[in-house]
């Protein structure tokens, strides 16, 4: 015990004695105060990269819808004169609402049918599974790739007309990609296929943070389906709610892809977008200035469209 406890007593008194222990008197170096530039300096090549694809070629995009480049040689500084241009012509304008119906039409319908699903999977089935993988399964796939397939199913000799002929509806057989007044509709129901799977499964996350306890025991105080949909599962997911909503309407805003392959703009402009707009504008007719106006007058619409919903949909009205 004695011969313990020796060596202890003096290590405790050595300091007094003069002696010295290790690490005294050296400055300690207070923690978060290493090399001050060293902090941030190594993300210094991604910013810098981000800045000159993004914020660099969208101010460059955004000088040059002031101007009438052709995409070669010398330009002149115009005014507003391309965005003139895009309100007077009836082409343009109808590419406007028809990029405003197709990217609403699209969310309505595309939340309304995700949420649907995420309701039904959410309980305790046996084949969910393999049911979120068939729903998800368009999100994954090539647009341009499933497009070609729906043209094919909306063609004229299509697999839909012959359906509609063989079960005695040959009178509602049409074309339906090459009639005006079908043909966006086609395209939007290209789109809410596939835009479904992806908010099914935003919507499946949401649901996964509702309180069985709370569902329990709104239904024993005598509340219907209804009402514990309306009261505790809604309120519940509505950060979700947000951001598929937010995601589903900047996709929508600029759909490009399906439209170029299952229409091209046609017939008679009826499925034209602003996107397909642009891209005709600035690459087959070589009017960049006035395509790269239309490009930022989309940019405009996605970023108020995204700040209002982001607003409506807030889940703290303080924030």
């Amino acid at each position: 015990m004695t011969a313990t406890m020796q060596p202890e007593s003096e290590a405790a008194e050595a300091p007094r004695r003069g002696g010295h222990t290790p690490g005294a008197g050296q400055k300690t170096r207070p923690r978060g105060q290493g090399l001050q530039f060293g902090h941030w300096w190594w993300a210094l090549p991604g910013i810098a990269l981000v800045f000159a694809i993004h914020y660099v070629a969208t101010g460059i995009g955004g000088f040059f819808a002031f101007t009438n480049w052709t995409g070669i040689g010398s330009f002149k500084i115009t005014g507003w004169a391309n965005f003139e241009a895009i309100f007077k012509d009836p082409t343009k304008v109808g590419a406007l609402s028809n990029t405003l119906f197709l990217a609403f039409g699209s969310v309505l319908l595309g939340n309304i049918a995700g949420l649907v699903i995420a309701l039904g999977l959410n309980r305790v089935l046996k084949t969910r599974y393999i049911l979120r993988t068939l729903f998800f399964m368009p999100v994954v796939l090539s647009p341009l790739a499933t497009a070609y397939i729906w043209k094919y199913i909306f063609d004229f000799d299509g697999p839909l007309n012959a359906f509609l002929t063989a079960v005695g509806g040959a009178d509602q057989a049409k074309p339906w990609l090459a009639d005006p007044q079908w043909a966006i509709w086609t395209v939007l129901v290209v789109l809410v296929w596939s835009s479904t799977g992806f908010a099914m499964v935003i919507f499946m996350a949401g649901l996964a943070g509702v309180p069985a306890e709370v569902e329990e025991a709104a239904a024993i105080d005598g509340a219907n389906l209804w009402q514990r949909f309306r009261n505790v599962t809604l309120p519940a997911i509505r950060p979700a709610v947000a951001i598929a909503t937010t995601l589903g309407i900047v996709q929508g805003l600029r759909v490009f892809d399906p439209i170029m392959a299952l229409t091209g703009g046609g017939p008679a402009g009826a499925t034209e977008t602003l996107a397909t707009q642009v891209y005709k504008q600035a690459f087959a007719l070589g009017n960049f200035g006035g395509g790269a106006a239309l490009a930022l007058v989309l940019a405009a619409i996605i970023l108020i469209f995204a700040v209002i919903q982001q607003r409506l949909t807030r889940s703290n009205p303080e924030d």
